[in-house]
């Protein structure tokens, strides 16, 4: 049974995360704030760009020094006068994730590694297939699976981590053959979207899967696996092949 979309008024208390931190701990009032006015400022942008949906990321971890300016990938579509955003976020201490719908205000609250946002505003026919589809509990969740793995292979469908949920769905949107992750996959692959190459060694590989339960890595193929090659879907290139592909306008960012 899909998982249905939810309204979660207390993430900061560690429900779930995507690319941020699971510490069990109040957030901090200055953390709050900041939250708020990157908020607001995206609101901002959002409303400028003449926009109805918006590809829209976040910097929840430092991820310099794979190359990546960001960690987690939102949908996000007008609703009245507001924003809201569906994004996948995986249970904390678990292999376990859902669906959920947010708030600007929810989505940027966190401890974030920096306070910024990106944005890509999809072409017209794009969004206008994508807005009826996000309002839609059963068709936003359509192509979910609930098993995550962090590092979940892109042509598979054993896991998904959050990006690739994204990504997916913006395929199931695009193409109306994509009504299976295999089949949104496939059309993936031709469209010309590349994911990216982790170099990750046997011994991080073994570390972070002794350490922790939402990182996988047996649903990759052993030729790339065992020569430290980690295939994943990153927002980076999410960005990138929207650009490429001109599905979508150049990132915008937001402070």
């Amino acid at each position: 049974m899909k998982a249905a979309l939810t309204l979660v008024l207390a993430l900061a208390a560690g429900a779930a995360q995507a690319g941020r931190s699971c510490e069990q701990k109040p957030p901090e009032a200055l953390n709050v704030q900041r939250a708020m006015t990157l908020a607001q400022h995206t609101a901002a942008a959002l409303d400028a760009s003449g926009a109805q949906v918006v590809v829209l990321a976040r910097a929840g971890q430092d991820l310099s020094k794979y190359g990546l300016a960001w960690s987690h990938l939102g949908l996000a579509y007008r609703d009245g006068p507001r924003w809201r955003v569906v994004h996948k976020l995986n249970a904390c201490g678990s292999a376990r994730a859902d669906v959920f719908r947010q708030g600007l205000g929810e989505f940027f609250l966190d401890d974030l590694h920096e306070y910024k946002a990106g944005f890509v505003v999809p072409e017209p026919a794009l969004q206008a297939r994508l807005l009826p589809l996000l309002r839609d509990d059963a068709q936003a969740t359509r192509l979910h699976t609930s098993a995550y793995s962090m590092v979940a292979y892109p042509w598979a469908q054993r896991y998904q981590q959050s990006n690739q949920w994204a990504v997916e769905t913006l395929a199931l949107a695009s193409a109306p053959q994509a009504t299976t992750r295999e089949r949104a996959q496939a059309w993936l692959k031709l469209s010309g979207y590349e994911p990216t190459t982790l170099r990750l060694g046997a011994l991080t590989r073994l570390g972070a899967r002794a350490t922790a339960v939402n990182i996988a890595f047996d649903d990759h193929p052993n030729e790339k696996r065992f020569s430290d090659r980690i295939e994943t879907v990153t927002v980076d290139s999410v960005f990138a092949w929207l650009n490429r592909s001109g599905l979508g306008a150049p990132v915008q960012t937001v402070r």
